[in-house]
């Protein structure tokens, strides 16, 4: 939200009490004297006028977890462990997962509590590519690259998915890159030619590379380098 806004939206003050606050540099946004009525408070920005604090903030948080088979991407789950019960972090509550994978899916996994950073990773407009590594029960076919770069029609949403890149690496293993995430889709992918997924690994997401450091279940903070590039 614009910085005008929000302070317009306070009840103590007026447009033209803003515009005053801002020109008189009586506006600070973490740290920084803000006079641009454009300039952007999130839900973690520390927002001061003269010494009185408007939003105290939060800390944005950042993970990389790379999920093992048997784990649900939720929050909470009555029946199987979480991808939350892996993290060591507290404040737990106000985190959530951006981009989740199945149950028996393995692979990279980014959890936050920021949720625009989150809805730019995730949204099919952004089209950024999520790259998986796949095994399959039957032989991978010449036909399958060009089928899944034309899009396929999924009935039950009555649509037509994005085009998706394929590369072959051996009979029965690919790599898929696709910019969306419909329900169990690289396995209705593979269900068109009636060819069963039998390994499913995301390795990428955008710019963020799974860290090859990290063993299954095993988790890190992202480097602020790494959060920029989304």
């Amino acid at each position: 939200m614009r910085v005008d806004r929000f302070l317009s939206n306070l009840p103590r003050f007026n447009r033209q009490q803003v515009r005053m606050l801002l020109v008189e540099r009586r506006v600070k946004v973490d740290g920084q004297v803000v006079r641009d009525p454009h300039h952007e408070v999130r839900e973690f920005s520390h927002v001061v006028v003269d010494d009185d604090v408007l939003q105290a903030g939060k800390p944005a948080r950042y993970f990389m977890l790379h999920k093992p088979p048997g784990c649900v991407s939720a929050t909470v789950d009555p029946q199987h462990p979480t991808v939350l019960d892996l993290l060591d972090e507290p404040h737990k509550d106000d985190l959530h997962i951006a981009g989740r994978l199945d149950f028996n899916t393995t692979g990279l996994l980014l959890i936050t509590n920021d949720g625009q950073w989150s809805r730019r990773l995730t949204q099919p407009q952004t089209k950024l590519p999520k790259v998986y590594y796949v095994e399959t029960e039957q032989e991978i076919g010449p036909d399958y690259a060009a089928t899944f770069s034309a899009g396929l029609y999924f009935a039950f949403e009555g649509l037509t998915t994005q085009p998706a890149d394929l590369q072959v690496l051996s009979p029965k293993s690919a790599r898929l890159s696709i910019i969306e995430g419909r329900y169990h889709q690289v396995k209705r992918m593979f269900g068109h030619f009636d060819n069963k997924v039998t390994r499913l690994h995301r390795e990428r997401m955008g710019p963020l590379a799974l860290d090859e450091r990290l063993a299954p279940g095993q988790y890190r903070p992202l480097t602020e380098a790494e959060v920029r590039q989304i």
